[in-house]
């Protein structure tokens, strides 16, 4: 099994940044088989939409809400960072690290990014 840890959300002003990473840590094969790590995020009463994706070959993809503002960036097979920028009220959210390898989808437990106006 694997297990995705997230850190870094917190409280932030409009028009500031926020840093998230995220940690995969268990099996070593998993892991070495992991071949797309992103971020998700979920607002409240909204279902959770993608919010950026990095492949193992640094293939990157962002929703259109985040473009040019967001940085995704992978520093190894097991780590995953998202960098925030200019920052809207309406980028509060839990935020999610998934990861995919094989079949095999795994999901953190969320952090939180709030954004006052």
């Amino acid at each position: 099994q694997v297990q995705l840890v997230e850190s870094g959300g917190g409280l932030v002003q409009a028009g500031g940044s926020l840093r998230v990473s995220c940690a995969a840590s268990g099996s070593f094969t998993i892991i070495f088989n992991i071949n797309r790590m992103g971020w998700y995020r979920q607002a409240p009463g909204k279902q959770r939409e993608l919010v950026a994706t990095i492949t193992s070959s640094g293939i990157t993809n962002y929703a259109d809400s985040v473009k040019g503002r967001f940085t995704i960036s992978r520093y190894n097979r097991n780590t995953v960072a998202l960098q925030m920028n200019s920052l809207k009220p309406e980028d509060t959210a839990v935020y999610y690290c998934a990861a995919a390898a094989g079949d095999m989808d795994y999901w953190g437990k969320g952090t939180l990014v709030t954004v006052s106006s």
